[in-house]
């Protein structure tokens, strides 16, 4: 077999960058779509006021999230060898799917797509007994709550602010939450940074430890997470969201609901909370399934007609796929990779 060198690694860090980089492209529109369709910020503001807010996100509330998802992969049961090629093929099925989706302009998880890849390329390499799979089952189970907790929010979020503005008029309400709408959106696109980088940072781990960055007496199961890893992680998430994905934007900000400002306002600010409750509890989240829940939570206060059903099921079932079709693309990725590795 052929064994990792130093130079592999760095090349396997640089995809994983190159996810992140998706990943902050793909998800530009859960920070910025309803900013841009409420007119609050143009296009070009709202990424680079995203971007910022993403890469300043690394100096606050801890790793714990990375440490979940280095976790994932058994590393006590793997050969040690291996695991650069199981996160090179586990970063294939997730950036694939992360493009294909972006193509058909579908909100879907990166975070999940990520897990689904390692599965796939666990399973291809050793079988069951590469994943830890009370982890992915944490990962799962919050793939349900985390949408209900997000509707739920900007449900009962929404309605508190439009009782507390009820005697205001419309204009005057809308001058002042295109205003609140800037710190919304700024919490918002903080806390996917405290969430989304840190996924990039978890691959990164156990990629330094197979080639023993970390010298002899570590814990795999507790690796810690060098200042430059988190750095990095930050930096290609917040440029990815520079360069944004518009057709995303374009499903978020106008095809799921119609959105004032007020409505904005509330559905960042019940997808933030969200998010960085689960950050700080290490919670690996989607925060694309957060804030389109709490979209659509906010939207069904004006009415159950207000929201577009038929466009919310699309992206459901692009959710529903997203872990079975990534882990496929992992599972062949790491196949192919066999052949040319002697495994």
């Amino acid at each position: 077999m052929i064994e990792a060198t130093w130079g592999l690694i760095i090349f396997i860090i640089g995809i994983a960058l190159v996810f992140d980089f998706t990943n902050g492209f793909h998800d530009s529109a859960n920070s910025i779509s309803t900013v841009v369709s409420t007119k609050v910020l143009s296009p070009g503001n709202a990424v680079v006021f995203a971007a910022f807010f993403n890469f300043i996100s690394a100096f606050a509330f801890g790793v714990a999230v990375a440490s979940t998802i280095s976790k994932i992969i058994q590393t006590a049961n793997v050969p040690i060898e291996v695991i650069p090629y199981i996160i090179l093929a586990s970063l294939i099925g997730a950036i694939s799917w992360n493009l294909i989706t972006w193509y058909f302009g579908l909100p879907t998880s990166s975070s999940h797509a990520l897990i689904g890849g390692l599965v796939g390329a666990g399973i291809s390499a050793i079988g069951i007994a590469a994943i830890k799979w009370s982890t992915v089952g944490l990962v799962v189970m919050f793939m349900v709550i985390s949408p209900l907790v997000g509707l739920a929010c900007g449900f009962l979020f929404m309605v508190v602010v439009l009782n507390l503005t009820r005697k205001t008029n419309k204009s005057t309400a809308d001058s002042y939450f295109k205003r609140l709408q800037l710190f919304s959106a700024a919490a918002y696109s903080f806390s996917h940074g405290t969430n989304d980088a840190q996924k990039t940072m978890g691959i990164i781990l156990p990629l330094l430890y197979s080639i023993g960055y970390y010298g002899a007496g570590v814990d795999p199961n507790n690796l810690p997470v060098p200042m430059w890893v988190i750095l990095i992680a930050h930096a290609a998430i917040a440029l990815g969201t520079l360069c944004g994905g518009w057709r995303i934007v374009k499903t978020m900000g106008y095809k799921i609901t119609k959105l004032r400002p007020v409505h904005g306002f509330a559905a960042e600010t019940a997808g933030a909370g969200t998010i960085l409750g689960a950050s700080a509890l290490g919670i690996p989240v989607s925060t694309t399934h957060i804030i389109c829940t709490s979209i659509m939570g906010v939207g069904t206060t004006m009415g159950a007609s207000a929201v577009k059903w038929g466009i919310a099921r699309t992206i459901a079932l692009a959710w529903i796929l997203t872990i079975p079709l990534a882990a496929l693309i992992g599972f062949v990725a790491f196949a192919v990779i066999r052949v040319f590795i002697g495994y």
